[in-house]
């Protein structure tokens, strides 16, 4: 593997002058092969992780996981296409198994989630049925691990 993907994969959160010395080759190289994973479409940006418990104005996350009849000659490629583009889709996968797409969806409360789900979503051609999964609480992300408050990782104080 590409020394300078690998360290992407590996240490995203790396400065290319990190990769450089990490690597050891030249800056210079490394935007190079930087801007050509670019342009190839591997490398398509770099992503915070964020601990949105945090948060003030904390979005609903959902989990969608979608039924859905493949077209002729498009498979399911097509309509999941069509779904990716929705602005409240962050992430959508073919699936193996009971369901064939599992979506990712962001929205501002659960109406909004709802309403997508209900007006957009399942209103489809081709979707057959959906299954939303809303995300309550994150214990990992993007391979961090998300810490629990004080207060809440202590053991809960039990009398005999």
């Amino acid at each position: 593997m590409n020394p300078v993907l690998k360290l992407l994969v590996e240490g995203g959160h790396l400065t290319a002058a990190q990769i450089a010395q990490v690597a050891g080759i030249p800056e210079a190289e490394v935007n190079r092969q930087l801007e050509q994973l670019k342009k190839d479409r591997i490398f398509l940006g770099w992503r915070p992780v964020l601990d949105l418990s945090r948060a003030e104005a904390t979005a609903v996350r959902a989990v969608i996981e979608v039924k859905m009849t493949p077209e002729r000659g498009g498979g399911f490629n097509r309509l999941a296409e069509r779904i990716s583009k929705f602005d409240e889709v962050e992430s959508c996968y073919l699936m193996s198994g009971a369901y064939d797409l599992l979506i990712f969806v962001n929205g501002p409360s659960l109406q909004k989630v709802a309403s997508f789900v209900s007006e957009k979503l399942s209103t489809l051609g081709g979707v057959l049925s959906t299954s939303t999964h809303f995300l309550l609480r994150s214990y990992k992300e993007g391979s961090f691990l998300i810490e629990a408050p004080a207060e809440d990782a202590e053991r809960l104080k039990v009398s005999p």
